[in-house]
C-alpha cells in the first residue's frame, strides 16, 4: 500500500511539474516583434501638452516600429496604479512600464507576482530582477533654461512653480538656479510648492502669487501650461517643461527642458527582443539624446543663443558638471567642496537647495 501510495505521489509531482512548464512556456521564450506587447500606465492624459504627452510619444515611437503597445491614462498614484497594471497584464502585455514616481512600490509589488513580465518604472530607484528604473538628466537641460532665465529677468526675481517636495524635482530647481546664477550672480529663484503633478487652477494660481511678489520669469515643474499662461496675462516671461508649447503663451514663452523618451523606449524594447535586456538605472542626458532643450524664441534676449552653445556642448561630451563645487546651500555652509563633482547618487538623492534659491526644500 505504502509503495502504492510513494508512485501515486511521484507521478502527482510530475504532472504538477508538466503543468507548470506548459504555463510559463510562453513567459519562458524570447520575446519577438509580433509576441511581445507593451503596456504603459500614465499618470496624465496622453493630450495633456506635457509630461504624459512626452511619453505617449515614446510609445508612438513603437507603434512605427511595428510593436504592439496598449495604454492606461489618468491613473492617481494609488492602489488604482497596481489595477492599471494588472488589466494590462490581462490584456496580455510582457512589458510594462509605468511613468509616474508615486507607482513605484506598486510596480514592486505586481513586479514581484509576474517575474516573466519585464517592468520599467520612472524616475524611482527601486529595482528588481525584472524592474528597472529610468530617467533622462533633465536638469542638464534646465541649467541651459537658467541661462535663458538669468539673462532675461529685469529686476533678478525668477519664480519657479514645483510639484512636489522629492529629490527629482530639488535636484531640477537647483540646476535651473545654477545656470541662471552663471550669468546673472545677484539673481534668486523663488520656489513655491503646488502639491500636485497636474492642476491647471493650482498652478496657475501658484504663478501668480510669484508674479504679484515681483517675479519677471516663471519657470515650472508641472504638467500644464497654466504657469505659462499666467506669465502672459501679467506680460511677463515663462520656461516651459517636458514638451515644446510655443503657441500656448506665444508672448511669454522663451524655451523650455524636453524629454525624449522614444530614446529609452525603443532602445529597451530593441534590448528585449535582442535578448539583452537586464534590469538597470537608466539616467542619460545630452549624450544620447534623451533630453534637449527646446528652440529659444524671439522672447530670448540676444546672446543667450551663443551663451547655451557652449555648454550645452560640454554636456554632450561630458566636460561640464554643474553640480561641482564648491556649493553651497541656502544658509551659505558649503556642501561641496571646491573642485570636487558630486557622484551620480549624490545627485539623484539631492534634498537640499542651494544658494540662490527662496523656498523650503524640507517635507511639506
Amino acid at each position: 500500500m505504502k509503495k502504492v501510495i510513494s508512485i501515486l505521489l511521484v507521478l502527482a509531482v510530475l504532472v504538477l511539474a508538466v503543468g507548470c512548464k506548459k504555463e510559463n512556456k510562453a513567459n519562458d521564450e524570447k520575446l519577438t516583434a509580433e509576441t511581445i506587447k507593451v503596456g504603459f500606465v500614465f499618470i496624465g492624459s496622453i493630450n495633456d501638452e506635457g509630461y504624459t504627452q512626452a511619453h505617449d510619444k515614446g510609445r508612438l515611437a513603437l507603434n512605427e516600429m511595428g510593436i504592439q503597445t496598449a495604454y492606461v491614462e489618468n491613473v492617481p498614484e494609488n492602489a488604482d496604479c497596481e489595477k492599471a497594471i494588472r488589466d494590462l497584464i490581462d490584456q496580455g502585455c510582457n512589458v510594462i512600464y509605468t511613468n509616474s514616481f508615486g507607482f513605484m512600490d506598486w510596480t514592486i509589488k505586481v513586479a514581484s507576482e509576474f517575474p516573466n513580465v519585464i517592468f520599467g518604472h520612472c524616475s524611482g530607484y527601486k529595482t528588481a530582477a525584472n524592474v528597472s528604473t529610468y530617467f533622462g538628466k533633465i536638469y542638464q537641460a534646465r541649467y541651459l533654461a537658467g541661462i535663458a532665465a538669468g539673462l532675461r529677468t529685469a529686476n533678478g526675481k525668477i519664480g519657479y512653480v514645483a510639484a512636489m517636495q522629492i529629490p527629482e524635482v530639488i535636484r531640477g530647481i537647483n540646476a535651473f538656479t545654477l545656470g541662471a546664477l552663471s550669468v546673472n550672480p545677484e539673481a534668486t529663484v523663488e520656489v513655491i510648492w503646488t502639491n500636485t503633478w497636474y492642476d491647471p487652477a493650482v498652478e496657475k494660481q501658484a504663478a501668480l502669487e510669484l508674479l504679484n511678489k515681483g517675479c519677471d520669469v516663471i519657470a515650472q515643474h508641472q504638467d500644464t501650461t497654466a504657469p505659462q499662461i499666467a506669465a502672459q496675462e501679467k506680460g511677463v516671461y515663462a520656461i516651459g517643461y517636458n514638451t515644446s508649447t510655443p503657441n500656448a503663451a506665444p508672448k511669454a514663452y522663451m524655451t523650455a527642458p524636453l524629454f525624449h523618451w522614444d530614446v529609452f523606449y525603443v532602445e529597451d524594447v530593441n534590448e528585449i527582443l535582442a535578448g539583452t535586456w537586464t534590469s538597470r538605472a537608466y539616467w542619460k542626458g545630452f549624450e544620447n539624446g534623451t533630453v534637449s532643450l527646446d528652440i529659444l524664441t524671439e522672447n530670448c534676449v540676444p546672446g543667450t543663443a551663443e551663451a547655451i552653445a557652449l555648454i550645452k556642448e560640454a554636456f554632450k561630451n561630458g566636460s561640464f558638471e554643474p553640480f561641482t563645487g564648491p556649493l553651497f546651500d541656502q544658509n551659505g555652509n558649503e556642501k561641496v567642496a571646491a573642485g570636487v563633482k558630486m557622484t551620480d547618487e549624490e545627485i539623484w538623492n539631492i534634498g537640499w537647495f542651494v544658494k540662490g534659491v527662496i523656498g523650503n526644500a524640507s517635507s511639506r
